[in-house]
């Protein structure tokens, strides 16, 4: 409370002394008794009111003490299970949670991960990857701005993901990790790694690298294999000792056969191996008989071609080539889609060309495009455009029905460049991309698609697309979102398939240790997406015949359901809707790969480098009291005392409203009981 203030209170006490006095000592006709009684009350209330007047602050200091957090990180994946280390790692999280010591010390949370970390409620130790640097990153993104040592409980054996070793400049807070497993080091033959393309074409010959990897003592020979069918395919002697511990096998496999083509790779198992289920590995292609041809035409050099290369090509059906329009009219005919990027009056014979084919077209533009052209060269859309340029970024129609796509966050994806003006879009089209500017709805088209007699055109007003590519990259560590979203597109426009009122999505084979998703969308009558129909997947073993009925969920505008509890094996399915006579059948396959049984001992190496990188300890889990103890002796993490200082004004004290019609109801009954009114 500042001098000043202090001063108007006791100026305040003065005045109403002095009225309270005027009042009931120099004026009032009362005797002795009531005549002070009455003045007093006076005083008060005439005191409170100019308390309210003047509003003094009142400043209260809170004094708390701030635990240190302590987050706990569980592997709740397979690999534990397989390790037979369930119960020391159960027995392990109940020492903590009786730790009274620990807990007094610590803010202490659990949390389980596999692939994605989740709040730990139960383990189950049946998740199919591990990745501990995505959980991590996880935990440090969420105790950034606290003191949070991590407690790590895992075999450090990881299946995905970066390498969780090098963490140790991103990972502000100490790391403790406690192995789970056995560190010894047994003789071992493995496939660490196997790549190959998921599609090929046929008569053609697909590329397959394998990486053979060794650990344990002397040399040892093996042989490695690949058969289809029973058949060998490919084979080749390998030999391996203590200083030469892996070898890289690259070849190539004939595409004979259109359709799914499943092969085994194998290496020999050798003598004394403990684990041989790393032995072996499955993978598969899908022959296809023709691929689909991307021609781009642009007289401009921009990133928007290299990122469009990369996205395009990203699925292997698809080839690319990139033409200037002089050289493209010759190749119209032998590509299912156009793409034109910012086209200008150089265009005019591609243009005329794909007229007459009837070819299906995408249109891109920007800053460079020809406004005054375009306009002329075509009848599906015009913009009066201006010289004078604008940045605008994308919302998603939600309500977009012509074929499935998911938000990747375009909102707020960095904005595209594009000249001032309205794109008015003149024939039927459904708008993928609403044009925002600062936030704001422009209520124009940025992303939209028109089919027309036969024929698929789109038109994307916005230069830049480089950036999203780069984006999608900085968010997830991948392109993936961005490729399958310009994928999706690519399909649909490369095709002149009639649309069906069910459209279902699939893949032809999947990996067991990844999602199995399959969605599906359905159109009324008119063609237009109707959410409210529910739809279901019935789905049959084709080994034993076993039947499950899964419900689809609603996303967006198309449905989806998650299939990865599937074992391996051969599948049918039926997508049906609910009260319709409309069903789509397909079948799939799910091919065994499970990553987590891969190791047959504890990751210790990169868990101690981890620990080191980030000024922590390595512990086991026989060591559970020297691990408490370092914990909690360790000055980094003593709890803290803070205080925290609260300003009240006085006219938010409510009490004092109280008081002051308590002090007059007093008054009044008094005089009143009293006769004196």
């Amino acid at each position: 409370m500042t001098p000043e203030t202090i001063l108007y209170i006791c100026i305040a006490a003065l005045v109403s002394l002095g009225l309270a006095i005027f009042m009931y000592g120099y004026k009032a006709k009362y005797n002795g008794k009531f005549k002070w009684l009455f003045g007093a009350l006076r005083f008060l209330t005439l005191f409170f009111i100019l308390m309210l007047v003047i509003n003094p602050k009142l400043t209260t200091d809170n004094y708390y003490s701030v635990k240190p957090k302590l987050p706990i990180l569980v592997d709740n994946s397979l690999s534990i299970s397989e390790l037979d280390k369930n119960g020391s790692v159960v027995g392990l999280i109940e020492a903590l949670k009786a730790d009274v010591a620990l807990n007094d010390a610590f803010d202490i949370n659990y949390f389980d991960f596999g692939e994605d970390i989740n709040s730990l409620d139960s383990l189950s130790f049946t998740a199919k990857n591990t990745n501990i640097s995505k959980s991590l990153s996880s935990i440090t993104e969420l105790y950034q701005d606290e003191t949070a040592p991590i407690l790590l409980i895992t075999d450090g054996n990881q299946t995905i993901g970066r390498d969780y070793q090098y963490l140790g400049s991103s990972v502000k807070n100490p790391v403790f990790p406690v192995t789970v497993g056995d560190s010894t080091k047994y003789t071992d033959l493995k496939i660490s790694q196997l790549n190959t393309n998921k599609y090929a074409f046929l008569k053609n010959q697909f590329p397959v690298e394998v990486i053979l990897s060794y650990s344990g003592k002397g040399a040892v020979n093996s042989r490695f294999l690949v058969s289809k069918g029973g058949n060998t395919v490919y084979s080749k002697n390998v030999s391996f000792n203590e200083s030469k511990t892996s070898e890289t096998i690259a070849f190539t496999l004939p595409a004979t056969a259109v359709g799914f083509q499943k092969y085994k790779a194998q290496v020999v198992p050798i003598t004394g191996e403990k684990n041989t289920s790393n032995n072996a590995k499955y993978f598969a292609v899908e022959v296809i008989d023709q691929s689909t041809n991307v021609l781009v035409v642009s007289n401009i050099i921009h990133p928007d071609l290299g990122a469009l290369k990369k996205a395009i090509t990203s699925n292997e059906q698809r080839k690319f080539q990139l033409k200037k329009p002089s050289e493209a009219v010759s190749l119209l005919n032998d590509s299912q889609l156009v793409i034109l990027y910012q086209p200008d009056r150089t265009f005019a014979g591609v243009f005329s060309e794909l007229d007459r084919l009837k070819k299906n077209s995408f249109i891109i533009s920007g800053l460079e495009t020809d406004w005054n052209f375009l306009n002329t060269a075509q009848t599906n859309f015009n913009k009066n455009a201006t010289n004078q340029s604008e940045e605008v970024t994308g919302a998603l129609n939600i309500n977009y029905g012509t074929f499935a796509i998911e938000d990747i966050g375009f909102s707020r994806m960095p904005p595209m460049r594009t000249l001032f003006g309205e794109l008015e879009i003149t024939v039927p089209h459904e708008v993928i991309l609403e044009q925002q500017v600062d936030g704001f709805s422009s209520e124009t088209s940025m992303l939209a698609t028109m089919e027309l007699n036969g024929n698929r055109h789109a038109i994307w007003d916005g230069e830049n697309l480089w950036r999203w590519r780069a984006e999608s990259y900085v968010r997830e560590k991948n392109f993936e979102t961005f490729d399958n979203f310009v994928g999706k597109m690519v399909q649909y426009l490369a095709s002149n398939k009639r649309r069906s009122r069910l459209e279902v999505s699939s893949e032809s084979f999947y990996y067991n240790n990844n999602a199995i998703k399959i969605s599906a969308q359905y159109f009324d009558k008119n063609f237009v997406f109707d959410p409210r129909v529910p739809l279901s997947i019935t789905v049959v073993n084709a080994e034993n015949q076993d039947r499950t009925v899964y419900p689809m969920l609603l996303r967006n505008n198309f449905f989806e359901v998650d299939l990865s509890s599937l074992q391996a094996g051969n599948y049918k399915y039926t997508v049906s809707a609910q009260d319709q006579s409309v069903a789509r059948s397909g079948n799939f396959t799910v091919i065994g790969y499970d990553a987590e049984k891969q190791f047959n001992s504890a990751n210790v190496t990169k868990l101690r480098t981890l620990a080191t990188n980030t000024k922590g300890r390595l512990f086991t889990t026989s060591q559970y009291e020297a691990l408490s103890a370092a914990l909690i002796s360790d000055v980094r993490f003593a709890t803290v005392q803070k205080s925290e200082q609260k300003i009240v004004p006085l006219i938010d004290w409510k009490y004092l409203l109280g008081l002051i019609a308590l002090t007059l109801a007093l008054e009044w009954f008094i005089r009143k009981y009293n006769g004196l009114i």
